[in-house]
């Protein structure tokens, strides 16, 4: 990888990169594409890295589907896929991270200690492995683009850092790799997910203000559906994700729950 990364540089390609952990969706799809416009040479690549799950997680049941997702990168134009093992990431019990202190510590970081350190260690060594122009990534994980864009200019990557909206189902549900987890009636009851954000929206729109009485909104709206339990709800600054008392910036809400076994995040920018 590192090789043809070099030889397309030369050559004064541009490369587009989007990390996956695979089981691909349309979301992911979206990404590819915008690579595909804008740079010369797409590259995506599937890893499920194993040091960003808690042992409690679902790494081993975390979907997969190669054959899929060779067949869907190959539709929308990606040239090189990149499905590196977990041995060659790591050759060795790794003694060395990447650690983006303050961001990385609260909302899933608090949670799911350890996630960020290995989110920002795989990324910091596929960058360096793919050696893109431009990485893609979704919305939908918030925190984990924010973590990802002060890493790369906290040690300097020379690499431009893209973040796409969310795509969503039509009745508002992000699409998720986990969303497959999800029962039938699970599944119905996940759109409240996107209802509780529209209607903190629909409230800021109107000119409420304070953050507390916009969480008070999401969650009344959450516990009307009773398969949903409430992670947390938060609204805060939409760079340092300092929590707010009183919006009056661009902010965001975040969200996440559980659907049974199956745990959501989604999140909504407030202008």
């Amino acid at each position: 990888m590192q090789i043809l990364a070099e030889a397309q540089r030369r050559q004064g390609r541009t490369i587009g990169f989007v990390p996956t952990m695979g089981f691909l969706h349309e979301g992911h799809l979206t990404l590819m594409r915008s690579a595909r416009e804008q740079c010369d040479t797409v590259v995506a690549s599937i890893f499920v890295n194993p040091t960003q799950f808690g042992p409690d997680e679902d790494y081993e049941r975390y979907p997969r589907d190669e054959v899929g997702d060779r067949r869907k990168c190959e539709s929308v134009g990606v040239d090189i896929l990149f499905i590196p093992t977990a041995i060659e990431m790591y050759h060795s019990p790794s003694a060395v991270y990447v650690i983006v202190e303050g961001v990385s510590d609260i909302l899933e970081g608090k949670i799911r200690p350890g996630h960020f350190r290995g989110v920002a260690t795989v990324v910091a060594k596929l960058l360096q492995i793919v050696k893109p122009h431009r990485a893609y990534f979704g919305q939908k994980d918030y925190q984990q683009c924010i973590v990802i864009k002060r890493m790369v200019s906290g040690i300097n990557m020379d690499v431009e850092v893209n973040i796409l909206p969310i795509v969503r189902e039509r009745d508002g549900l992000a699409l998720s790799s986990r969303n497959s987890y999800l029962n039938a009636n699970e599944r119905r009851a996940a759109p409240a997910i996107y209802r509780a954000l529209s209607a903190a929206e629909q409230l800021v729109r109107s000119g409420e203000k304070e953050s507390e009485k916009l969480k008070s909104a999401v969650r009344a709206v959450l516990e009307m559906e009773p398969l949903i339990a409430i992670d947390y709800v938060e609204i805060a600054d939409h760079e340092s994700l300092e929590p707010l008392v009183i919006i009056n910036d661009l902010a965001v809400i975040l969200i996440a729950v559980h659907l049974g076994r199956t745990r959501l995040i989604d999140n909504l920018l407030l202008v």
